[in-house]
């Protein structure tokens, strides 16, 4: 599976995608394939401030709940009001399916959380993950 170049990456499986000081958000193609059929997406509410590392919503599927971590502080500016109806979608295109925007509140925290990795480094992480 190819991973957007453009990206950071979690060991926790979400993927940050970022412009300027804007942010969005969502969970790897690895994630979605590993939780299967995604029936419902918890998503924080706009103006939500969020802190890298820490829980901001959940995604549930025929198999399983997981919840879901920020890769980096912010303000919530947007979410994907598509996916409530849909959660879904991104089963069907996980690596542009994005579950809320955000502003960063620290963006030095891009280059300072070691919890970030290139897609290379996600790569080669998800590949130690599953053994292949």
């Amino acid at each position: 599976m190819a991973y957007p170049a453009a990206y950071k990456y979690t060991k926790s499986h979400e993927w940050l995608e970022v412009s300027g000081t804007t942010g969005s958000v969502g969970i790897t193609d690895y994630a979605q394939s590993s939780l299967g059929d995604i029936v419902f997406v918890e998503l924080p509410k706009v103006g939500d401030t969020l802190t890298a590392g820490k829980i901001f919503g959940s995604v549930e599927s025929v198999k399983a709940v997981s919840d879901l971590y920020a890769p980096a502080s912010g303000t919530v500016t947007e979410i994907n009001e598509a996916l409530n109806p849909a959660p879904e979608t991104i089963n069907t295109d996980a690596n542009t399916t994005w579950l809320y925007k955000f502003d960063l509140t620290n963006p030095s925290e891009l280059t300072s959380l070691d919890t970030l990795i290139e897609a290379a480094a996600y790569e080669t992480f998800v590949a130690e993950e599953t053994g292949h």
